[in-house]
């Protein structure tokens, strides 16, 4: 059985996170973990850099990885004219982005939008976005956070613009 966010007018909340070009199998584990624990569904743009076959998968994402709502594209050209995503339901996240992330929309439907862990989103992608590319706020000290840890950061934020936690529930 799926369970599903609903806000406080019982609206289903749908989370899409996307993943372009994943290359560490582990992220992608434990992304997919983050997205069962928000019934939030996972997109894989390819090429990846694992295999979904490989077992460091599943056990980066440990017993819940039967349980990720996962769609593999072949493309991302593919995922938009499927889903189409309109404007203000993207996000695209980006050490460039323009706006921190707390500034993000939240709509009923969003796609969370992830470059690969070496290069980021490609530009193709990014121009079809202009006015959606965000960032999260660091420290010089480092050059990004992990990929893991910033789609966390982006999907419990844009749960949280939608509705304060105590008014959302799963049901």
């Amino acid at each position: 059985m799926t369970q599903k966010l609903t806000d406080d007018n019982r609206a289903t909340l749908e989370r899409h996170v996307v993943l372009v070009s994943p290359e560490i199998h582990w992220n992608t584990g434990n992304i997919g973990r983050t997205c069962v624990a928000t019934g939030s569904y996972l997109h894989l743009i390819r090429p990846l850099g694992f295999s979904l076959d490989s077992k460091e998968v599943k056990r980066a994402g440990l017993d819940y990885w039967k349980h990720v709502k996962l769609s593999v594209w072949e493309n991302f050209d593919n995922l938009q004219s499927k889903l189409a995503p309109g404007q203000e339901e993207v996000a695209l996240f980006s050490k460039t982005g323009v706006r921190p992330f707390w500034s993000m929309p939240s709509p009923v439907r969003q796609f969370l939008i992830f470059g690969s862990e070496t290069l980021g989103l490609p530009e193709d992608i990014v121009s079809r976005y202009p006015d959606a590319t965000y960032h999260i706020p660091i420290t010089k000290d480092i050059r990004s956070l992990n990929l893991s840890t910033a789609a966390g950061i982006a999907i419990y934020e844009s749960l949280r613009l939608a509705k304060p936690f105590h008014a959302w529930s799963i049901s």
